[in-house]
């Protein structure tokens, strides 16, 4: 009786959860009460969000409400295309059983001078479960409302059926050997692709950055069983520099870049001005813009981990000039949001801007954003050097001639 009703389900609210909602197609967060989004494979924390299709790998996803109390928080998550556009499909077709579930895990915060309330999800579960390989984003809304969007995070379920090889080289062009970094993909076991230029697309992406992504279509060589994209001109990347770095595990000790700490109504972090490191290659030990939430002063990292308004200051020596300058990290998905924009308020090219981080150990940096085309700059105040440890994501996609979607059929990681 449980799997029919879950058919009926399916069927009743396909044309529901379909339908044109708020939702973007991109790592986001709706309401401002919402913070500390971590989405990963559960066998190593904050890994890339990618599981095997019908194995035992499960996503670990957690927020908190900032709110506190208990609220009505549900989710489904729907398949997309490699370029994360919806696939059409209807969610009979990419899922087992349900299309939407309540999240019911939930802690209160303890020991805290910000109250929140902790919520987590583990996926698949046995209410909702992919059925197909591909791009997935998760939806969570409130009252399940789809009016009322809460978070949106990209997942990916891939169906390794090719083995991918990855290689980090210096730049294949001169002028960018000492700065960029040039990663070679061959796929093997390919003997079922017959069109690989029209039926193959190869994603390639620099930390987990989502505007860092270089797509290819057409292979480079083509031989029996592998598929070599070697282009001298793809896939080819500013390695930039070290990702920044604070501590903030202990509201009592100041950790790392922490320049001064009060305690109050609420905590307040001040870290050491930042200067501009382009003229020079900083080798420090990163997490290739990671966040770990840790605590030092409690015992649960999830629910006595404190919150701090924390203080960034960049020190630009000159002004900007048709850019703004953002902060960004995994921690707030590489989005260049006004949120995340600093600004000299005090005309000295001081540049601050102070946001509300959960304790624990944060990797940032500053990129410019064009006011006028829009174009990011990752290099004018990090620099790049080939010497820098980045790590590199390949996603396989194929569509089968016939086929209305997208499946993800190899993924591979790499560092330099």
């Amino acid at each position: 009786m449980r799997k029919l009703a879950g058919l009926l389900l399916l069927i009743v609210t396909g044309m529901h959860v379909m339908a044109q909602t708020p939702f973007s197609n991109e790592n986001k967060i709706y309401q401002p009460q919402v913070q500390t989004v971590m989405c990963y494979n559960e066998q190593k924390e904050q890994s890339i969000p990618v599981i095997s299709l019908k194995s035992a790998e499960k996503l670990h996803f957690s927020f908190d409400d900032l709110e506190g109390g208990s609220k009505n928080y549900w989710y489904t998550i729907v398949h997309h295309s490699s370029d994360w556009q919806p696939s059409g499909l209807s969610p009979i077709e990419y899922l087992e059983s349900f299309s939407e579930d309540r999240i019911v895990d939930y802690d209160y915060s303890s020991n805290t001078l910000q109250k929140y309330t902790h919520y987590s999800l583990s996926l698949p579960n046995q209410q909702i479960s992919p059925k197909i390989s591909g791009n997935y984003l998760l939806k969570v809304y409130l009252d399940g409302d789809l009016n009322k969007p809460v978070i949106s995070q990209r997942f990916y379920v891939t169906d390794n059926r090719l083995n991918v090889g990855m290689e980090v080289l210096p730049s294949m062009q001169v002028p960018l050997r000492s700065t960029n970094q040039k990663i070679n993909v061959s796929l093997f076991n390919t003997g079922n692709i017959q069109n690989p230029a029209a039926d193959v697309k190869v994603v390639v992406m620099q930390n987990q950055i989502p505007y860092a992504a270089v797509t290819t279509k057409k292979p480079s060589a083509i031989k029996p069983g592998e598929l070599a994209y070697k282009d001298p001109f793809t896939n080819d990347f500013a390695a930039g520099n070290e990702f920044r770095k604070f501590d903030i595990r202990s509201l009592r000790v100041k950790g790392a870049q922490v320049q001064d700490i009060q305690l109050d109504s609420i905590n307040r972090v001040t870290l050491f001005p930042d200067l501009p490191t382009t003229g020079r290659y900083v080798r420090t030990f990163d997490e290739n813009g990671n966040f770990f939430i840790r605590n030092q002063d409690g015992r649960d990292e999830q629910t006595e981990s404190d919150y701090a308004n924390v203080t960034f200051q960049l020190d630009l020596r000159q002004g900007l000039t048709n850019n703004a300058v953002y902060v960004v990290g995994r921690f707030n998905n590489y989005i260049l949001a006004p949120a995340f924009q600093l600004q000299d308020r005090s005309g000295n090219n001081k540049y601050q801007l102070t946001l509300k981080l959960k304790q624990g150990v944060y990797d940032y940096k500053y990129v410019l954003k064009d006011l006028q085309s829009g174009a990011v700059d990752e290099t004018t105040l990090e620099g790049s050097f080939f010497e820098t440890d980045n790590s590199y994501q390949v996603f396989v996609y194929y569509k089968k001639p016939g086929s209305r979607w997208e499946e993800l059929i190899g993924y591979s990681q790499t560092s330099r």
